[in-house]
């Protein structure tokens, strides 16, 4: 039988803005690639805070997977409405 208090102690690392760089990048990430198909400047949006997350979380090293994925989707969430732009209107 056990004689613990019945709380579990897990090992992992607190939620620090260092270790939150990881999902939050690949959520917006995943947002801005949805976005761009329906709602181009909202994607752009997200897309650039997707890309902004990612490279902070690559360099604060927490969660690199993460922050790699959420910076290619961001980052294809902002060209893919950009691209669309520039073809059909010649430019800015």
């Amino acid at each position: 039988m056990g004689t613990g208090t019945g709380t579990v102690e897990s090992p992992a690392t607190p939620a620090t803005p260092a270790t939150l760089y990881g999902p939050v990048s690949l959520g917006l990430g995943v947002v801005a690639l949805v976005a761009a198909f329906f709602l181009g400047l909202f994607a752009v949006l997200a897309g650039s805070l997707a890309v902004t997350f990612g490279v902070l979380g690559l360099i604060s090293g927490f969660n690199r997977t993460q922050c790699l994925a959420g910076l290619v989707l961001g980052a294809l969430g902002v060209l893919y409405p950009l691209s669309f732009l520039f073809a059909f209107t010649g430019g800015l």
